[in-house]
C-alpha cells in the first residue's frame, strides 16, 4: 500500500509497540519513531527500539532525553524502589507518574511539526498492569486536549490518538502481531532486562508476556536469564 499520511509512533521497542508500528505501516502511514530516555534503569528496551526501527524501515526515529528519573516516584526510574517480582494489586510501584501523559505531548508536537493528525500509542486495558494512563478514559480525554491545544485543531483539522490494541487481549495482540509478520524476539518488556535484552522471567510484564504466548498458542522467543 502506498503511504500517503504520516504518523508518530511511539516505540518503547516492546511487544506492543512493534505491533502497533507494524500494523500503522501495513495500513499505509508513513511512520515516524518516538522513543524516550526517561530515566529508566536499564536501556535495553531503547537498543530493541533502536534495532526495530532500523528494520522496518521508519522515515526517522527519535530518541528524547526526559528526566524522569529526577522525581523518580517508580520502581523503573528510582534506585531506592524494587522491581516486584510477584503480582501485585492495586496500581503497582513499576508505574511511572504522568509518563504517557509526558510521551503523548512530545508526541503532539512532533506531530505538528511534520503536517501529521495521527498518532499511534500501544496502550492496553485488558492484561495490563493496571495503570492509569493505559484506560481508555484517558486516551480520549488527551485527545480532547489535542484538539484544544494545538494550532490542527483550531483551524479545523483534528488530530487523533490510535490505539489499536487498547481492547485486545494479550494473546490477541501477539497473533495480530504474527500475521503482520513482526519478530517478538527482536523486543524487551522485561522491568528487569539485563544489557543484552535478557529477561528476567518474573516481573509483571513478563508474566503477561509469557501468559499471551501460552494463550496465543505461539512458542515464546523471549530469551530468559
Amino acid at each position: 500500500m502506498p503511504m500517503s499520511k504520516k504518523a508518530v509512533i511511539l516505540l518503547s521497542g516492546g511487544l506492543d509497540s512493534i505491533t502497533v508500528l507494524a500494523q500503522a505501516q501495513q495500513q499505509g502511514y508513513a511512520c515516524y519513531a518516538l522513543s524516550f530516555e526517561y530515566g529508566q534503569k536499564h536501556n535495553a528496551e531503547l537498543l530493541a527500539a533502536a534495532t526495530i526501527a532500523s528494520k522496518y524501515q521508519v522515515i526517522e526515529h527519535k530518541v528524547i532525553n526526559l528526566g524522569l528519573g529526577a522525581i523518580g516516584g517508580s520502581a523503573l526510574t528510582d534506585s531506592h524502589v524494587e522491581v516486584p517480582h510477584t503480582q501485585q494489586t492495586g496500581i503497582p510501584v513499576t508505574y511511572v507518574p504522568a509518563r504517557n501523559t509526558v510521551f503523548l505531548a512530545f508526541a503532539l508536537g512532533w506531530a505538528e511539526v511534520l503536517g501529521s493528525q495521527d498518532i499511534f500509542i500501544g496502550v492496553n486495558a485488558v492484561d495490563y498492569s493496571g495503570y492509569p494512563d493505559c484506560r481508555p478514559e484517558f486516551i480520549q480525554a488527551f485527545q480532547q486536549l489535542a484538539n484544544l491545544a494545538t494550532k490542527v485543531g483550531v483551524e479545523g483539522g483534528q488530530m487523533t490518538i490510535h490505539t489499536p490494541l487498547i481492547d485486545l487481549t494479550k494473546a490477541e495482540i501477539i497473533q495480530l502481531g504474527t500475521r503482520l509478520g513482526v519478530d517478538y524476539q527482536q523486543t524487551v518488556s522485561c522491568y528487569s532486562a539485563d544489557a543484552t535484552g535478557f529477561a528476567c522471567g518474573e516481573c509483571d510484564a513478563c508474566r503477561l508476556r509469557k501468559i499471551g504466548f501460552a494463550q496465543a498458542g505461539i512458542e515464546d522467543p523471549t530469551r530468559y536469564f
